[in-house]
């Protein structure tokens, strides 16, 4: 029997980050579709890797309440001679 050679390719189904579309590239390919692509070679490089997003945070009204019902309960086992 004879062999006969044959091109192989890796392929792997991926989405493009861009627009969204599913396309199958070569692994290890790029993350853009042929559409895609040189609109985003246009995009200006961000300066500076986004960090990680924190909310700004506020104490609640409720919040403050059940720290002064700790203090009370507290100052009142002071008192008493608990704590």
């Amino acid at each position: 029997m004879r062999r006969s050679k044959t091109q192989e390719a890796r392929v792997e189904l991926k989405y493009c980050e861009h627009c969204g579309g599913l396309w199958v590239r070569e692994a290890g390919a790029g993350v853009y579709c042929a559409n895609c692509e040189p609109k985003v070679a246009d995009l200006p490089v961000p300066k500076k890797r986004a960090g990680r997003a924190l909310l700004p945070q506020r104490e609640t009204s409720a919040a403050n309440e059940i720290r002064s019902d700790i203090r009370e309960e507290v100052l009142d086992l002071e008192a008493v001679g608990v704590a």
